[in-house]
């Protein structure tokens, strides 16, 4: 649950962005996430406000559910700049598996460079806000596992981690 609030931020902050961006630039809001939730759910084709509203649960509901896995990553000690640039991979994949499987999208690679940038920034923007937002949600869980692993011998060791619930921490 922290990590979908945590989700939320991030839109929130992506949204702020956003709206700063088409400011300066003139570029309209996209139809592409109504469009990709009307054919998740079969939902005949809208316009205008009806079609916002769905832009708007899809644009709210993936960033919060999305937010969720940051979370989780947070939790288990995954946490700081580099596990958002992790995340932001997650961010643009999800993104694009259910833009191209419902026929709404096109794959990133056949976008105009400038369309391109704009996507990859409003996301890492996401993905870092989501971040930064989970990290500190999570703090007073403690370290997470892979933390207290590393804090034990840093570096990849076989047989080093954290003890199994109820034995003592290792020698």
């Amino acid at each position: 649950m922290r990590g979908m609030a945590a989700g939320a931020i991030g839109v929130a902050v992506m949204t702020a962005v956003e709206k700063a961006e088409q400011a300066c630039t003139g570029r309209p809001d996209s139809d592409v996430p109504g469009r990709t939730l009307q054919r998740l759910l079969g939902a005949p084709e809208a316009s205008g406000r009806r079609l916002r509203a769905y832009d708007t649960a899809m644009h709210v509901g993936q960033g919060a559910l999305l937010g969720g896995l940051r979370g989780v990553m947070a939790a288990s000690g995954l946490r700081g700049p580099w596990a958002s640039g992790m995340f932001l991979a997650v961010r643009l994949t999800n993104d694009q598996i259910f833009e191209n499987a419902t026929g709404v999208g096109a794959p990133p690679w056949t976008w105009p460079r400038r369309e391109l940038a704009v996507d990859l920034l409003h996301k890492a923007v996401y993905a870092f806000a989501t971040g930064a937002a989970a990290d500190r949600l999570v703090a007073g869980l403690g370290p997470g596992p892979g933390r207290a692993h590393a804090a034990l011998r840093p570096g990849r060791r076989f047989g080093v981690g954290p003890p199994p619930p109820g034995v003592g921490a290792p020698n």
